[in-house]
């Protein structure tokens, strides 16, 4: 009888492991650990996706693009209308007026812009002819330009840009139609978004079917229009400024049509590394047509590169960077990518694109803490 005892507590301390320590099941004895064929595979297919939908996107360019821009334009426009909404305003009428505001306020610009552009397409020939009489005797310092010309005097470069002239001019009117075409996509695709935004947030908030993923998506899309929302606020103040003082260096350093300089360092600041490159040599050009003195005509265009420095290492990190914080490789990379996939418009975009995507995987990756009844 007392010999049972032991037996009965062994007995009762192997089942009390077997339960706190279940053996594995079948199931899973039966997976086998993942080889490197297998991630390879994985890896394959992955690569193999982003190729085709890289091929997608640049094939259809057209359509895309004027969407891709309306809807980052209606986020925007959106976030602003929300805050609107606390004065009583219905958020879909708010976005309406800020979409009529931002459509009023680009068919101004452009009609403003539409007699300096004709008069410098007109006058673009004879800028050419001029330029290449200016910067050939510059050039000739250099044993290799003087070798890479031989054969060729002033005249002969001057007469083939004055015969291609043409051709580029036609060639920039070429384009012109699809632009119009993808300025009605656009119109009409900021229109309907800013309609019908919130029964879009609705609709996506609903296709999931827990309630943990709904509220994942609502706080994604929450992060997502409060990131781009702040970005371009807070930027469009720092890039006025800049364009503001780029003018009064451009009227100061006595370049023509000071405007519509501000108005160039404005837009390109938007585009990273790039803007900044095509607004220097711009401006060192425009000097070297303008002046005849060297330090003259590279000071409008150093003292823009200084701005630009001084905006961008210390100003813009000092206001964005507490709350937005992107690997400078990574927008590199994504501006490469988007300026060979839409051109211009694909490099203003390489931006708002790249935080929308870091935004969201910084949502989906970090779980948010459990939520508990009050009481």
């Amino acid at each position: 009888m007392n010999a049972a005892i032991p037996e009965r507590a062994l007995f009762k301390a192997r089942k009390k492991a077997q339960i706190e320590n279940p053996p594995p099941s079948e199931a899973t004895a039966l997976v086998d650990p993942k080889t490197g064929l297998d991630l390879v595979v994985a890896w394959s297919i992955v690569g193999t996706f982003v190729i085709l939908m890289s091929g997608v996107i640049y094939t259809l360019e057209s359509i895309l693009m004027p969407v891709t821009l309306a809807i980052v334009v209606g986020m925007v426009l959106g976030v602003a209308a929300d805050r609107l909404s606390r004065f009583g305003l219905p958020p879909m009428l708010g976005g309406l007026f800020f979409g009529v505001v931002f459509v009023v306020l680009v068919f101004f610009l452009v009609n403003a812009l539409i007699e300096p552009i004709s008069t410098l397409t007109a006058k673009a020939p004879a800028m050419l002819e001029d330029a290449v009489q200016r910067f050939l005797p510059f050039f000739e310092r250099f044993e290799w330009v003087k070798r890479a010309i031989n054969g060729a005097n002033e005249k002969a470069i001057s007469d083939m840009v004055m015969a291609n002239a043409g051709a580029m001019l036609g060639l920039v009117a070429t384009g012109l139609t699809p632009a119009f075409v993808q300025t009605l996509i656009f119109l009409a695709a900021l229109g309907l978004f800013l309609i019908g935004r919130t029964h879009l947030r609705k609709t996506i908030i609903l296709a999931f079917a827990t309630h943990e993923r709904r509220l994942t998506a609502i706080r994604v899309m929450n992060a997502t229009e409060s990131a781009v929302g702040f970005y371009f606020s807070t930027a469009s103040l720092i890039y006025i400024s800049l364009g503001t003082i780029t003018a009064l260096i451009a009227f100061a350093g006595g370049l023509s049509g000071a405007v519509l300089w501000g108005l160039f360092a404005f837009v390109s600041s938007f585009i990273p590394y790039l803007g900044v490159t095509a607004m220097t040599i711009a401006l060192t050009c425009a000097g070297l047509m303008t002046h005849d003195s060297m330090i003259m005509a590279l000071l409008p265009a150093a003292c823009f590169f200084l701005l630009h420095l001084v905006m961008e290492n210390l100003v813009t990190p000092a206001i964005l960077g507490h709350r937005l914080e992107i690997n400078p490789f990574l927008i590199f990379i994504a501006i490469i990518f988007w300026t060979w996939m839409w051109g211009a418009v694909g490099a203003m975009l390489a931006m708002p694109l790249a935080l929308i995507g870091l935004t969201i995987f910084n949502e989906v990756r970090t779980r948010p803490p459990e939520r508990q009844l009050p009481g």
